[in-house]
């Protein structure tokens, strides 16, 4: 196997749609730092959806924590832990929540990058208490949706004073 930290090559990983996505199309195989690898893999995805109606965005990513309950849950019984890093699709879900009504630029992707990470690193509360607590596919995701609530948050905060 590739990884010693998932027992998962990306040969068998693209054999599984779902898992594909809740390791974010391979990149929290990273031997190191997943969830950023998995939050780089989510600009892209902000790149695609960037243009759209607020209305639209909001949707598709409230829609991509509906689903990525199912796909972290079915992504962790594969792996056989009950959060493993190597599941990002929460980071990528956690991404989009931050760049919500984003202002445009390369500055504001990677300011929104560098915030989210910090909140999901360093965890403050209630985003550790979530982690503690609350398990299974809504486990792996409320943390890093509360993570890019408090991200989106301060980037507007940022944006409005900048």
């Amino acid at each position: 196997m590739s990884t010693s930290h998932t027992n998962v090559n990306f040969r068998e990983l693209i054999k599984r749609p779902t898992c594909f996505l809740g390791l974010g199309f391979g990149s929290g195989l990273a031997p190191v730092a997943p969830g950023t690898f998995g939050t780089v893999a989510a600009i892209p995805i902000y790149l695609l959806m960037q243009n759209l109606s607020l209305m639209m965005y909001v949707s598709l990513t409230v829609l991509a924590f509906i689903a990525g309950i199912w796909i972290c849950q079915l992504s962790a019984d594969w792996i056989g832990k009950a959060d493993p890093s190597a599941v990002v699709w929460d980071e990528i879900v956690g991404y989009l929540i931050t760049m919500i009504a984003a202002p445009t630029g390369w500055l504001w992707i990677v300011t929104g990058f560098i915030l989210f990470r910090l909140f999901d690193i360093l965890k403050p509360w209630p985003i550790s208490l979530a982690d503690r607590e609350i398990h299974g596919g809504l486990g792996i995701m409320v943390d890093d949706v509360i993570a890019g609530i408090f991200a989106a948050i301060t980037l507007q905060l940022a944006a409005n004073y900048a």
